[in-house]
């Protein structure tokens, strides 16, 4: 079968790899249809995601269809299609046993730490498929996994009905935020230094956006909010001017989320902190995200409404990922096909 590995940064192969097997019974065997090119997986192209490792089959964001189930699978069935949940765990730690097995310590990431979804075959345990309707197109289902990280983030943030929400960033990431907290109820402002990302967002129902080089952040906040602030910042940029500008707006009691990996230390002093005593959260993958945005698919209350905008052949993988490398401000979410 077809692979596209990563063996080291800034190469790609298209390989030819045996076909997995069922080794376990709980196992499912899965044809792979879409996959979602993600920004972690051009970082790992790249050369600059920290936490990869090479030789690797790339791709965490997976829809396909079950062709195969070991003995012991109960909950799907020959011909069903899935979304893949692309994390495993140790169910042991800290972290496991307190109900967050996102961040527990030996968490290994599909197509991250272990080879992923862009191959015409997968083999996973049952627990990391969720059925999705026949009827949903691929490129509907495929966008399954970049909604958690949305979902995750505004339960992060406790996203509530009648709050002003913040988000930082109008890429794909910020517009699954946008979607997860507009299904909440809340009122939200985005911003990006791209214009027409601003436009997409108001095609996606945003309430306000605000262009940061056109105008003073706070300032516009402040305007919008009659100076309470946003209750919720969400920071899907991850640059420490980002996170540290998060802490100024929130209002007083409010909750900041943060989705960046960047090592570079922000400078913030304790007083606003400690002043608005403000909720400060990490956002990493997701928890127990799945079946609630699989039925919020299955229901078609959510849908990418334009967010993919790039489809590329398994064969054209090299051209895939150059192509958003050299047009990152036309790709909004590209996907692999199998088909």
């Amino acid at each position: 079968m077809k692979a596209i590995q990563i063996p080291e940064a800034h190469r790609i192969d298209i390989l030819e790899v045996p076909e997995p097997t069922l080794e376990q019974a709980n196992e499912v065997k899965v044809k792979v249809k879409r996959v979602g090119i993600c920004g972690s997986d051009m970082h790992i192209y790249h050369g600059t995601n920290p936490l990869a490792t090479y030789p690797r089959i790339v791709g965490h964001e997976v829809a396909g269809e079950i062709v195969e189930v070991g003995s012991n699978v109960s909950k799907v069935a020959v011909g069903d299609h899935v979304v893949i949940e692309p994390i495993s765990y140790c169910g042991e730690c800290y972290a496991c046993k307190s109900g967050r097995p996102n961040v527990c310590k030996e968490v290994s990431v599909f197509g991250v730490h272990e080879d992923g979804g862009m191959r015409e075959f997968a083999v996973l345990p049952e627990r990391q498929v969720h059925q999705v309707d026949s009827e949903i197109n691929w490129d509907e289902a495929v966008m399954a996994e970049p909604y958690t990280i949305g979902a995750q983030a505004t339960w992060r943030g406790n996203v509530q009905e009648g709050q002003t929400v913040f988000i930082q960033g109008a890429g794909p990431i910020g517009i699954t935020v946008l979607k997860m907290a507009k299904l909440r109820g809340a009122t939200t402002i985005i911003s990006d230094l791209t214009n027409e990302r601003l436009a997409f967002a108001r095609e996606n129902g945003v309430d306000y956006t605000i262009n940061p080089a056109e105008v003073d952040v706070k300032e516009k906040i402040n305007e919008i909010t009659d100076g309470e602030g946003a209750n919720v910042v969400i920071d899907a940029v991850g640059m420490p001017q980002t996170f540290e500008l998060s802490v100024d707006v929130a209002s007083q009691a409010g909750n900041v989320v943060t989705l960046g990996f960047n090592a570079t230390p922000s400078s913030i002093a304790l007083m606003p902190i400690t002043k608005k005593e403000l909720t400060i959260t990490g956002s990493r993958l997701q928890t127990n995200q799945f079946g609630k945005v699989v039925e919020l698919i299955n229901t078609k209350q959510l849908t990418h409404d334009g967010l993919v905008t790039h489809r590329f052949h398994i064969d054209d993988a090299k051209e895939a990922f150059q192509f958003i490398e050299n047009n990152p401000d036309k790709v909004r979410k590209a996907v692999i096909e199998f088909e």
